[in-house]
């Protein structure tokens, strides 16, 4: 069977039917096709189904937090669809919101992200955009006058091409990375893919015996730092501190430093150590440290102290630094992340210098347009990442509804 249509856009996820909305609404004949036999799978599981569908913080502030790449990129996306304006748009659409002050969350009021879902695909169908599940898209090639795809029992020809598959991350979804080959045959860069928002393993057993201990920490790779929780698993670390710097792990770093106590300087942390030690009957180290006792003892024991609870009076001068050094910048080895099966995003993708940050359109192929996950663009915790793909998506639809 063959179709034409003015747009196809492949995806019906977050991107995808946001997407589909605009190209619709513009009064363009918009075709959508999703591989699995429903629509927003990721979207209904996100945010333990409860989705956090944007931030709080400016546009300015969201799309630094992609990194200095990643910012440039984005900066016209969110300008013209700032996450204020997302908010609004799903308040439009009878969806209220609400916000959760740590990390800067939004969620629907309802707590319910199938709200999200089905407000997104009401308006994708309501503006008269055609939506077929089902529908695995096998090969994509540009054509006199535009794009030719193929799902196998069926052949779409259309003027501009949407591809928003998603990465590869929770597979489970349907998202199985199949977009990178399509970008390849083009002969497009693509990043090589790595999971992204996923916990990290380590084999370390002391690290492991912390299973179920949480602590608020700057976590550090590098020059990068983030404030935020780490949980310890019996797997390694998970939590938004781990999380939110595992594509780093993913690219081969090997080693995560976590400040325990952030809230003091190193010279601080001493003078406290020092004060403490000079007290009548100075208290063991579990005392003076407001830390959980677990914890502390296995930092008195990587700080090389052959006691994990000893008396602050009893450290030597090279003990005591040894343990603000290890306290401020306690070394977890990673073996490696959890897997694409556990990750929340998708880290690499089509190169962004193949595309036209105020458009989404692909430099070298007029009418093709790339955006959401299948870019090079990956965000922390806190709703950024649905920022980026509403955002892309309004781009993206905006300009092919004009051509």
């Amino acid at each position: 069977m063959d179709r034409v249509t003015d747009i196809a856009i492949v995806g019906a996820g977050a991107a995808g039917l946001w997407a589909a909305g605009v190209c619709a609404a513009s009064g363009r004949q918009t075709l959508v096709l999703e591989k699995t036999p429903r629509t927003g799978t990721k979207v209904l599981a996100s945010g333990g189904s409860r989705c956090n569908l944007t931030t709080t913080l400016g546009p300015r502030a969201a799309s630094q937090l992609f990194g200095p790449a990643g910012a440039r990129f984005l900066s016209p996306a969110f300008g013209n669809l700032p996450p204020a304006a997302v908010r609004e748009r799903f308040h439009a659409l009878g969806v209220p919101t609400k916000t959760e002050p740590l990390f800067e969350k939004v969620f629907p009021a309802s707590d319910s992200a199938r709200d999200v879902r089905n407000a997104l695909l009401s308006r994708a169908q309501g503006a008269g955009a055609e939506i077929l599940t089902e529908r695995p898209v096998r090969h994509v090639a540009p054509v006199e006058g535009g794009w030719s795809l193929s799902t196998g029992s069926m052949t779409v020809r259309c003027r501009a091409l949407l591809l928003c598959p998603g990465g590869k991350s929770v597979p489970r979804s349907g998202t199985t990375g199949d977009g990178y080959a399509w970008l390849r045959s083009l002969g497009l860069k693509v990043v090589d893919p790595v999971p992204a928002l996923v916990p990290l393993r380590s084999a370390e057993a002391w690290v492991t015996a912390l299973t179920g201990l949480t602590v608020d920490a700057e976590v550090r790779v590098g020059k990068i730092r983030r404030r935020r929780p780490v949980l310890f698993t019996h797997k390694g670390l998970s939590g938004p501190g781990a999380m939110d710097l595992s594509v780093h792990m993913a690219r081969g770093a090997s080693v995560l430093h976590l400040d325990l106590l952030p809230d003091l300087s190193w010279e601080a942390l001493r003078e406290q150590l020092i004060a403490a030690g000079a007290r009548k009957g100075a208290p063991g180290l579990v005392r003076v440290l407001p830390l959980q006792r677990r914890l502390v003892e296995a930092v008195a024991l990587q700080a090389g102290l052959t006691n994990g609870n000893p008396r602050i009076s009893d450290l030597t001068r090279t003990q005591r630094h040894r343990l603000v050094e290890t306290i401020k910048s306690l070394a977890i080895p990673i073996s490696g992340t959890t897997g694409f099966k556990a990750a929340e995003v998708t880290a690499g993708g089509l190169a962004l210098g193949e595309v036209d940050r105020k458009t989404m359109e692909v430099r070298s192929h007029p009418g093709l347009y790339v955006f959401g996950e299948l870019l090079d663009v990956a965000g922390p915790i806190g709703g950024l990442n649905f920022q980026a793909a509403f955002a892309t998506a309004e781009l993206a639809a905006i300009h092919a509804s004009r051509g």
